[in-house]
């Protein structure tokens, strides 16, 4: 009986043995290719003699190796005045206080980026060079180059440089993202807390993630590859070296990673490449001419949907590209050139990323019933031109630079719910317009009971004497009166 209970104990441990060595190999031999027989058919497959070193060492560094010279530090710095001094050059404070005279401040910004391009194109994120006047590229290899812009998009928070030497450099290809699934493996390379180049492996966890507020096309790739300060810029990385995303923000509470960082996806920098390529130093996207806005599952049953889910036109521009092509008020939108689109954010990444010229096809639903439409790409129009005015004086409007309202401009500035006024295009820092609370993008619509047609009379009217200032504003669709004293 002794003797049945210790075989019986001998056969179980080589059962729980073998199952732990599945446990522990089995997820590398997937990565590896090893795995080409189900559990089934037993473990014979981990027999298999290996067919290259990184089959042997089961490492990723062939892989790093190659696609981490294209991987760069961005620094990028800029000098501001600080404040004036009311006693600066007055001999008697100067002689018992020193020198008031305040040097200039320095403002400095460390980040990642990737070359693209083999003559030293370099694309990273728009929020490390924002404000920046001075910029460089550290490579992996420790070589420095000043870099140019040639393209600032804060609206999708990429920044295309170009490196200012004469050679050629190593660069990474960019991937196709719409061919990502999750639970495919990514690295991501880049300089987290400035500690110097670091790579680390994780999945794609989820696509098309929206709400995540960090720019105007809130379409991200979701990874769980550790994501941290300093990674802004940097490559997301398929199994196959090609850039499949640029790391650009981690939803953490404490700075650090928690498992869940964003990439804005390679589609979007492609477009964005092609238009910095293109020069001028502007981007030419698509208008569509049309505002949207999501479908609830109240509307869905309103509207005779069998889910709630694509981009439902709220209003249509006359004699824009939308109403052009056919789609009418209450349309929802299903696919853009066959992608999928399940909210207003999809529309806008997929329609944002066509390049202007041609059509781009369209599947929506009226009244129920499927239909499609070919709508041209084109820019939005300047009409009435800009004429931008920089408010000076003593004025809540002072330090804010306006602009006649125009498409072009509305599409700029995300600009919903008015179609007349002027906008505010900049605020100058620390002055009475940003102190008082005025953004970019707000449109003013009247001033002291005047409506305001055109930056003209914009300017006419902050030039009046007046003890209080009765503003009319719009701000994110809605408008708001408030009162400033003179």
């Amino acid at each position: 009986m002794r003797g049945r209970v210790e075989k019986m104990m001998k056969a179980i441990d080589e059962v729980v043995g073998l199952a732990r060595i599945a446990r522990l190999v089995l997820p590398l031999a997937v990565l590896t290719g090893l795995a080409t027989a189900p559990l089934a058919q037993g473990l014979d497959f981990l027999r298999k003699t290996p067919e290259s070193r990184a089959e042997v060492t089961l490492s990723f560094a062939p892989l790093v190796k190659a696609a981490a010279p294209a991987v760069v530090n961005v620094y990028a710095s800029s000098k501001q005045e600080q404040a004036k001094n009311p006693f600066a050059g007055d001999p008697f404070f100067e002689r018992f206080f020193g020198g008031l005279s305040q040097p200039e401040r320095a403002r400095n910004s460390v980040g990642s980026g990737v070359i693209i391009d083999k003559a030293g194109i370099v694309v990273t994120n728009h929020h490390v060079i924002e404000g920046m006047t001075e910029i460089k590229v550290a490579l992996a290899d420790r070589r420095e180059f000043p870099a140019e812009v040639m393209l600032r998009d804060p609206k999708s928070d990429l920044a295309v440089l170009k490196l200012k030497a004469g050679e050629t450099f190593v660069a990474l290809e960019l991937g196709n993202s719409d061919a990502l699934e999750v639970g495919d493996i990514v690295l991501a390379i880049g300089n987290p807390f400035g500690v110097g180049q670091t790579v680390t492996q994780g999945i794609v966890s989820a696509l098309a993630r929206t709400h995540v507020g960090v720019t105007d096309y809130q379409f991200f790739i979701q990874t769980d590859a550790a994501i941290n300060p300093g990674n802004s810029g940097g490559a997301l990385v398929d199994m196959k070296g090609r850039v499949i995303g640029i790391n650009t923000a981690i939803f953490s509470k404490s700075g650090g990673s928690h498992g869940i960082g964003f990439a804005i996806p390679a589609n979007m920098v492609r477009a964005v490449l092609e238009n910095a390529k293109a020069g001028g130093g502007v981007i030419r996207r698509p208008w569509f001419g049309a505002s949207l806005q999501g479908v609830t599952a109240e509307l869905a049953e309103t509207l005779g949907l069998a889910r709630p889910a694509g981009a439902l036109v709220a209003e249509v521009v006359a004699g824009g590209p939308a109403d052009k092509a056919g789609l009418r008020k209450l349309d929802v939108i299903t696919t853009v050139d066959g992608n999928p689109i399940d909210d207003p954010d999809a529309f806008g990444f997929r329609f944002s990323t066509k390049i202007v010229g041609g059509k781009a096809k369209m599947a929506y639903l009226r009244n129920g019933k499927a239909q499609e439409v070919e709508v041209p790409l084109v820019v939005a129009p300047e009409m009435p031109p800009r004429k931008p005015v920089k408010i000076g004086g003593n004025t809540p409007f002072t330090g804010a630079t306006l602009v006649n309202v125009s498409p072009a401009v509305k599409e700029d500035l995300s600009i919903n719910g008015v179609d007349s006024g002027v906008a505010i295009s900049e605020v100058e820092n620390n002055s009475p317009a940003d102190q008082v609370g005025f953004q970019k993008g707000d449109v003013i619509i009247a001033v002291n009971g005047q409506r305001i047609g055109d930056t003209e009379a914009m300017d006419k009217a902050a030039r009046g004497r007046t003890y209080v200032w009765r503003v009319t504003f719009n701000r994110g669709g809605q408008s708001f009166t408030s009162v400033f004293g003179g």
